[in-house]
């Protein structure tokens, strides 16, 4: 069966798996599991209480909840009927939900929880098209997605359920995403069944996930790149899991034991972290092998470069401490796909030593989102890179260095937006944004093309790649690297309070508080240190040269960070302006 719409995934699985762990949720402290079965029919119900609400082709619904098995159930019942889905990040702030669902035209709402009720009771009357609110979990006063299920078993329409279906073509939009962006207001991403079933069937070829694995799901399904994965898993006949919440991720992963997920390198780079400051933890010999066995991952080779001596070392070092990784992760990881950010190459190289394949790809919101990806194939991978294009997909790199992309998966356009649609298509070329070059065939993202600044003294600065670099100290948990027409590059740092409190308490200083560990003396000179050696690989012109300690984690609660964990430089320059200008006065 050839699929050409994402609704075509369902009843290709129906018939050629018989999976009854298809979606799975932890409920009550116990796992529950949808068949096929299931999934179907609780799709075609919610597509039956939809229709009964008047609701149909181009209708758009909204989606607001962290990963559960109703995120899934809802997306197709709404698909079915030839809706459109608006999913809206839980996170994001009434303001911009508002924008979102006013612009969309949004009819119904479908929520999680309680606050996300409040926040929707409260911009509600501003938004004219709401008509109906509907939670996923039971709240007083609020309909419960049980009651949309029952109204759709009580009015079943199965002839204008088919009759919609055999009406949806490829090239009809399945979902608008609007992208939170670091700047201006979030603009509306118009994506096809085609752009995404497209995407699904080109990067299935190149994803070692079968229908004998299970995977854990935690990144939002909000963004493009969990919901693309969430179909192939889908139509390889995975079965998926998905995490309680961020904060039980360890645990989930060792109670399900899957075989791959996706991240982002943020979550990556905690997960690191946590590791070294472990193993800072440790005294004596077993200290001493935990970093001799670091230290060798962090030189490991791909295709067989390493040499016998090595490899002879790190069968031992696999024995003796990166078992313990690999059992702290399921003990059953093949792969762990990264994407959405920019991955530490020493992340990459030393989780790869480990036996934990991370596997870095590349992509956008616009291209449904696999532009390119790392394979475990030989040739097909590079510690650094984002792989090589996936199938069907073009990528050429402009005379400016920027990142141009064609092909199938490429979005239709901006929702009302002719004019940065137009900014950005040319030629039938999606142009991305980012600055890249090629290397043996694999890509290789140096930064973001508007990111990039010059000094005072007339010298280009690449922010992104530097910062990659300097979050290889355990002691830098975020850098933002600054001096757009400044006399020299600086940074603002976040520091690794967790290492640093190891640290200092080693030296017999016992301050935990992060408002006075910034101002110590000697947490100064600890994070001086590191960046003089991280400077070491850059040119003089590049080098930071001085910094500021913030006492304070940058997160999308406190507006820093996008959702996709990526750095809001206009605001973090709005909110530390002083800091910044203390920076620059001598």
């Amino acid at each position: 069966m050839e699929l050409s719409r994402i609704i075509d995934i369902l009843p290709y699985i129906r018939d050629k798996y018989h999976r009854n762990d298809v979606l799975n949720a932890k409920i009550g402290g116990k796992w529950q599991s949808w068949s096929i079965d299931d999934i179907c029919d609780l799709a075609d119900h919610i597509s039956y209480g939809l229709m009964h609400l008047g609701i149909g082709p181009d209708d758009k619904v909204a989606i607001i909840s962290p990963n559960r098995p109703e995120w899934i159930l809802a997306d197709f019942g709404i698909a079915q009927i030839g809706a459109i889905s608006v999913p809206v990040y839980p996170t994001m702030g009434a303001a911009d939900t508002e924008f979102i669902l006013n612009d969309a035209g949004v009819k119904i709402v479908l929520l999680a929880d309680a606050e996300l009720n409040d926040k929707i009771q409260s911009i509600q009357s501003k938004i004219p098209s709401l008509s109906r609110v509907f939670s996923l979990n039971e709240i007083a006063g609020v309909s419960h997605i049980s009651e949309l299920i029952k109204l759709g078993k009580d009015n079943p329409q199965p002839e204008m359920l088919k009759e919609y279906k055999a009406r949806i073509k490829p090239d009809d939009l399945l979902t608008l995403i609007y992208t939170s962006g670091t700047t201006g207001t979030p603009k509306g991403v118009m994506l096809t069944h085609n752009n995404l079933i497209s995407n699904v069937t080109a990067a299935q070829l190149v994803c070692p996930v079968t229908n004998e694995h299970k995977v854990l799901s935690f990144l939002p399904l909000s963004h493009i790149f969990e919901r693309m994965l969430t179909y192939l898993y889908l139509y390889v006949g995975a079965g998926i899991y998905y995490a309680e919440s961020l904060d039980t991720i360890g645990e989930n992963l060792k109670e399900v034991q899957p075989f791959a997920f996706s991240t982002v390198p943020r979550l990556l780079e905690k997960v690191y972290d946590k590791i070294v400051a472990k193993g800072e933890e440790l005294t004596g010999i077993k200290r001493k092998l935990f970093f001799w066995a670091l230290a060798l991952g962090h030189k490991y080779e791909l295709d067989g470069k390493n040499g016998a001596w090595y490899e002879f070392q790190l069968k031992i070092a696999n024995k003796l401490i990166f078992s313990k990784w690999r059992e702290a992760l399921g003990g059953n990881v093949g792969v762990i796909v990264s994407g959405a950010a920019a991955l530490q190459p020493r992340l990459a190289r030393v989780f790869t030593a480990a036996q934990i394949n991370v596997l870095e790809g590349y992509g956008l919101t616009e291209t449904s989102p696999v532009i390119t990806v790392n394979r475990l194939d030989k040739g097909m991978r590079g510690f650094g890179s984002v792989g090589p294009a996936i199938k069907d997909v073009e990528v050429k790199i402009a005379e400016d260095g920027e990142v141009l992309c064609k092909g199938p998966n490429v979005m239709k356009g901006y929702y009302k937006r002719p004019d940065a649609t137009a900014e950005v298509m040319k030629d039938g070329w999606l142009y991305t944004g980012d600055i890249g070059k090629f290397e043996n065939g694999l890509l290789y993202i140096t930064d973001r093309k508007k990111e990039i600044f010059k000094t005072s003294g007339g010298k280009y600065i690449a922010p992104q790649m530097m910062e990659n670099k300097f979050k290889e100290s355990v002691f830098i948990e975020q850098i933002m690297v600054i001096g757009e027409n400044r006399k020299h590059p600086s940074a603002l740092i976040v520091p690794s309070f967790a290492a640093l409190i190891v640290k200092l308490e080693q030296e017999g200083v016992s301050e935990k508080d992060p408002s006075r560990l910034v101002n110590l003396p000697r947490t100064i000179e600890i994070i001086q240190t590191e960046i003089d050696q991280l400077n070491a690989g850059f040119s003089n012109y590049e080098r930071v040269k001085k910094f500021a300690l913030l006492p304070v984690e940058w997160s999308v609660a406190g507006t820093e960070l996008t959702p996709k964990l990526s750095l809001k430089r206009r605001v973090i320059m709005e909110k530390y302006s002083s800091e910044i200008e203390k920076i620059y006065q001598d």
